[in-house]
């Protein structure tokens, strides 16, 4: 099998800094989480190459579970708690926004399109989130007559994916209250599902580890650490973050499972069905991003010229 050269020249870093992709000796490929605890162990045995899940995955599994019994939280009581969004804060942090790199605007603008960055990027979570459901509750079918410890901790998954397309819903209910008419987020999440679910189980998988990874490295390293941002913001992050940590290991342990089943032939088909995802969600981001563009230069309470228009397309795509 060729070497699999997975995530080079795709957009998104982080998926390539989570999993590592080792070459062994015959030109064989294998997969397994950064850190401490690796992921799978590969074993050559007369050329054969066996994929072993690594040590105690389902105590993995009732970790999780665990862990998702003591963060439990609710949407109105835990997050949102009567509060309003406030518009005299920023909503997405500068390290994601790059709002300072938009220079022609005063710093007011900024803050208008820090805004409706936050708003798109929070329903745009609630976009992929649609599909990452569906494809769980798919997987989760291989456990009914199984584990049922791995089978639980899908289920709770499914939950909190729905509490969470819910919250964000809210999310953009209370943005709407606070913000200028005329905003606008076209995609559509079940059409989305659709597209992004007529492909095969490894790629899908393998984006939805991608989303899990990038969204605990958001919080971790540029909303949380932020105190400038709206304080009901930056909540609904915390506590979407504290519920993803647990979805992220369910979702390496059931990419993990997958990846050991399949043929050479599957996993390179799965790579480039990966690729194309990737490609057809950044299709989606820039389509937004020329919306959210056009609905700033509407709202924002002077006429803008063309050309800053585009310079500010240009700063949100690049963000």
């Amino acid at each position: 099998m060729k070497q699999l050269k997975l995530f080079s020249g795709i957009s998104d870093v982080h998926l390539k800094q989570a999993l590592s992709i080792f070459s062994l000796s015959n030109g064989d490929t294998y997969f397994g989480a950064t850190g401490d605890q690796p992921a799978i162990r590969s074993i050559q045995n007369e050329g054969i190459m066996n994929f072993v899940v690594a040590d105690q995955t389902t105590e993995r599994f009732a970790r999780c579970i665990s862990a998702s019994q003591r963060v439990n939280w609710d949407i109105q009581a835990d997050v949102i708690r009567g509060r309003k969004f406030d518009t005299d804060h920023r909503f997405l942090p500068d390290g994601l926004s790059q709002v300072e790199e938009m220079t022609s605007l005063t710093a007011d603008e900024k803050r208008f399109v820090s805004q409706i960055q936050g708003r798109t990027y929070a329903n745009v979570f609630g976009l992929v989130e649609r599909f990452i459901n569906a494809k769980m509750l798919e997987v989760g079918q291989d456990h009914v007559l199984g584990d049922q410890v791995a089978m639980e901790a899908l289920v709770r998954f499914s939950q909190e994916e729905l509490k969470h397309q819910e919250l964000f819903r809210q999310i953009d209910q209370l943005c709407d209250e606070v913000m200028p008419e005329g905003y606008s987020f076209a995609p559509d999440p079940n059409d989305v599902a659709r597209a992004v679910l007529s492909k095969g189980t490894w790629a899908v998988l393998a984006l939805t580890l991608d989303i899990e990874l990038f969204t605990q490295s958001h919080y971790r390293e540029s909303i949380d650490p932020n105190d400038t941002l709206s304080p009901l913001y930056k909540d609904v992050f915390l506590f979407h973050w504290k519920e993803e940590s647990q979805h992220a290991i369910i979702d390496e342990l059931e990419f993990i499972r997958h990846d050991a089943g399949v043929t050479a032939e599957e996993r390179d088909k799965g790579v480039t069905e990966f690729i194309e995802l990737v490609g057809a969600v950044d299709g989606i981001l820039q389509g937004q991003a020329s919306a959210d563009t056009q609905y700033f230069a509407k709202a924002c309470g002077r006429n803008v010229p063309a050309e800053e228009v585009v310079a500010v397309e240009a700063g949100i795509l690049a963000a």
